[in-house]
Formats: C-alpha cells, sequence, structure tokens
C-alpha cells in the first residue's frame, strides 16, 4: 500500500502530502483557485460542483463519471485522475465542443451553474450518453432547461472525434491500493478485513454519498476510514439462469444499464435514487450498511427475497434480508464484517414494481418507498407475496399480516379491499416535517391499489 500520494488533475500530478483525507475535493479546487467548480449545497443536491472522475470499471475499461465533487474526499484520490472545467478549452478561442454547443444555444445566463452541466454533458459526450437524464443532477435557476435541452441534442447529433481527452481513455488504469493519512484505500477484500482488524475503530466507506454529506459539513464521522471503491471483486456482477449476484462496490448507475429489464422493481426505483452524479458513486452495499429506514433500495431487495453475503477474517456467510435489518440502522452485520455481495433471485412468473412518494419528483428522499412481488397461478390464487415498505417504521418492513391474507387466496375485488384495510392498519409510522403518520399509512394502502390497477386488471378497487 503506497503512501507516497498524488494525483492527476488536469493532466498535471499534484501531491497530497499533508493534505486532511475528509477534505472534500470542492473545498480543496476552491483554496486551489480552480473556481469554475462551484459550491451550490455542498449536499450532492444540485451538481454545480460536478467534475470528471477517469475510472475504470470491472472489465477494465475506462470511463468518465460525472461525479459531485462536494461529496468526494481527499483521502479517495490517490492514484485517480480528475478533470474539471478549466482542463476544456485548448485555448481562449477553441472551446470544447461541449462548451460550444451551449454557447451556440445559449445555455447560460448568470453562468453560475453552467460548469457543472458541462461536466456532465462531458462525460455523456465521451460515453455516448447524451439524453435529459444526462444531466438530471444539475440545478439551473435562471437559464431554464429548454436551451440546455438543445445543447445536449446538438452534441448527440455529433460524431465525437478523436482528441486528448479520447487518448486518456485508452491507457487509464484502476488505481492500486493507497493510505492517505489515516484514509485506507485497499485493493482486495482480504486487506480491507486486515486493515479493520487493526482499527477497530474503523468505517467502511464506498461510494462516500451518504458519509461525503457528513464529513461535507466537517462532522467527525470516524477517526479512520478504510474505503472500498478500489476492491475488483466487489464491483463484480454476475448475471445468471436462476439469479443475479450484484457486488456490494457496483455502482447503481451500473444496475440501471446492466440489469435493465430483469427486474421491474429495481428498473422503477433506481431512476428516483438521488441523480446520476450520485448514482455514478453510490453502491448497493452502501444503501444495505447505512440500513436507514427510508433507504430506496431496502423495500426493493425486501420484495425480492435478497441474499446478502457478509465476510469477515473467521469466514463468510450468508443472511436473508428478511432477517437483516434488527432496528433502526442496526442490522445482523457484525462490525468486523463487510457486505460483499447481494444475490437476487429470479423468479419468472413474479409481477414486481417499486413506487417511490416524495415532496418533490425526483432527487428527494422518499415519505414513504414500496415494493411489490406477487405471483398468481392461471386461476388468480396467490401463491407468493411479499409487499415491503420503507419509511413507516424504525426499519424497513414487510407487511406480513397482508402477505398472509393474500397466500392461497383467489386475487379478485374483495380481497383486494381487505388487504387495502389491512395495509391502514399494518404499520405505525411516525409524523414528522415531511409527512403526517396518517398520511404514510394511507399512501400503504394506496400505493399498492395503484400496483393492483396497472397489473392485477380486474380487481382494481
Amino acid at each position: 500500500m503506497t503512501t507516497d500520494c498524488q494525483f492527476q488533475l488536469n493532466r498535471e500530478s499534484v501531491a497530497l502530502r499533508d493534505t486532511d483525507p475528509t477534505e472534500s475535493l470542492l473545498r480543496w479546487l476552491k483554496r486551489r483557485r480552480l473556481a469554475g467548480t462551484k459550491e451550490g449545497c455542498a449536499d450532492g443536491d444540485c451538481g454545480a460542483c460536478t467534475v470528471a472522475l477517469l475510472e475504470t470499471d470491472a472489465a477494465g475499461k475506462a470511463h468518465y463519471r460525472a461525479v459531485n465533487s462536494c461529496l468526494l474526499p481527499m483521502g479517495a484520490l490517490p492514484g485517480r485522475c480528475v478533470f474539471t472545467v478549466e482542463a476544456l478549452a485548448a485555448d481562449e478561442t477553441c472551446l470544447h465542443p461541449v462548451q460550444q454547443a451551449l454557447v451556440d444555444c445559449a445555455g447560460s445566463q448568470c453562468g453560475y451553474c453552467t460548469p457543472g452541466f458541462v461536466m456532465s454533458l462531458f462525460a455523456g459526450y465521451y460515453g455516448g450518453e447524451l439524453d435529459d437524464t444526462t444531466t438530471e443532477g444539475n440545478l439551473c435557476r435562471c437559464t431554464g432547461y429548454r436551451p440546455i435541452r438543445a445543447a445536449t441534442q446538438q452534441l448527440a447529433a455529433l460524431a465525437p472525434t478523436a482528441d486528448r481527452f479520447s487518448a486518456e481513455l485508452e491507457h487509464a488504469a484502476q488505481p492500486g491500493s493507497a493510505a492517505l493519512g489515516s484514509y485506507f484505500s485497499p485493493a482486495t477484500v482480504d486487506e480491507a478485513l486486515a486493515l479493520r482488524a487493526q482499527h477497530a475503530d474503523a468505517a467502511w466507506i464506498g461510494g462516500g454519498t451518504d458519509l461525503g454529506v457528513e464529513l461535507s459539513h466537517g462532522k467527525r464521522v470516524a477517526p479512520v476510514f478504510i474505503a472500498l471503491d478500489r476492491i475488483a471483486e466487489l464491483r463484480q456482477l454476475h448475471i445468471g439462469d436462476d439469479a443475479v449476484q450484484i457486488g456490494a462496490g457496483v455502482a447503481l448507475s451500473v444496475l440501471e444499464s446492466r440489469l435493465a429489464g430483469l427486474f421491474p422493481a429495481l428498473d422503477q426505483m433506481l431512476p428516483w435514487f438521488a441523480a446520476r452524479q450520485v448514482r455514478n458513486r453510490a453502491t448497493l452495499g452502501g444503501n444495505l450498511g447505512t440500513a436507514s429506514p427510508i433507504g430506496d433500495l431496502l423495500p426493493v431487495l425486501l420484495a425480492l427475497d435478497a441474499t446478502v453475503q457478509v465476510r469477515s477474517p473467521q469466514g463468510a456467510r450468508d443472511l436473508a434480508i428478511a432477517d437483516f435489518f434488527l432496528d433502526y440502522r442496526k442490522t445482523a452485520r457484525q462490525p468486523e464484517e463487510l457486505i460483499c455481495a447481494v444475490t437476487l433471485p429470479r423468479r419468472a412468473h413474479v409481477l414486481s414494481a417499486a413506487y417511490k412518494v416524495a415532496k418533490r419528483q425526483t432527487d428527494d428522499i422518499s415519505i414513504v418507498a414500496a415494493a411489490f412481488a406477487l405471483e398468481l397461478d392461471a386461476q388468480r390464487t396467490v401463491r407468493h407475496a411479499r409487499l415491503a415498505y420503507g419509511g413507516v417504521a424504525a426499519i424497513p418492513r414487510r407487511a406480513r399480516r397482508v402477505e398472509d391474507l393474500l397466500l392461497g387466496k383467489v386475487f379478485d375485488q374483495a380481497l383486494l379491499g381487505q388487504a387495502l384495510a389491512l395495509l391502514r392498519e399494518e404499520f405505525q409510522p411516525l409524523s414528522d416535517h415531511r409527512a403526517g403518520a396518517g398520511y404514510r399509512r394511507a399512501l400503504c394502502a394506496s400505493l399498492f391499489a395503484k400496483f393492483a390497477a396497472e397489473h392485477l386488471p380486474g380487481a382494481a378497487p
């Protein structure tokens, strides 16, 4: 593990010696007078601080990933390559095609958010992904999105030419293990577990999109961090005929593309999980590890009967997702154990769907999230039922009484009515600034009614 740390910033090597590993890249850039990267929210919500991180996937192919620099600790950067908006133009008279498209289409007014849009479009330009989702994590308050969308469409019509940025993709390599102060970045699971044995007070950190918010605001989360984003084993994704095994370090944006069409409930929830920049770093293992009662993917995992694989120096074990959550942010995983993978069984005849209700349509915390999986035979008798919810208890929960009611019965309007009545009584959620307990109980029923109307014709109330 190297401790002689440096990283590439706009093609220049920068030494990280004496750098605080918990400081965000955004704050570090501001101190270096690289003012193009803006601070809007420092929470990963607005995209003004977007930069491009050059990284390789599990297969060794290099990509530019748009990420929020406010959520990226400096400890994650040794051996990596980062580009900011200052690097794009060849000179003052020769803009990058992304910048030129925004100029041509009048895609900027005050300009504060523009560098973030530029960097998101930059990543999309070289990745061949230019549509409305490319800049979904970038907030503009004055220009309006019509000219920005026009610039995106103009770029999509261009064939990217070979240039110095495409050349970078040809020789990029996954960085090896490194350490910056008390921030360790191992390259293998065994190395990570050995570090955890040496530092009992260490915190695991994956993509940093949750802990990164606290670090961005100067909170002391832990004295030592063990990062998991360089471990190739954790970024493996195996799609089999009977099951899919997802490495705990697989980014959610990778799940969106690689698993599209396999699990409808997952397809429907992932787009509402924060924004593209967050999903480029956020991992399934991180969502499980935080064990938030409003973690968007957790009801989906409950509905799909996931199995969680954890490992410690003593060995590996499998935990059924139904037994994983014990209490508020407390799970069956022991402190020395690392979440390594999640397995999702593939069931050919199960109908599944997921829903999320929040105060704003995208990039917001759930009021209630729900995921359902039902299997009916030819006579419409319920053979399998999973109704899972987030935001209604201290942990993500299944509506077990309703599941028991449904099993073995013909799914018709009368049974649906009984299920909806019971759903209104199944949970005792809290009232908070997002919603009242009564509203949350009503949502539990109305979301299942919506599922029935969309997927089980003839049973709608």
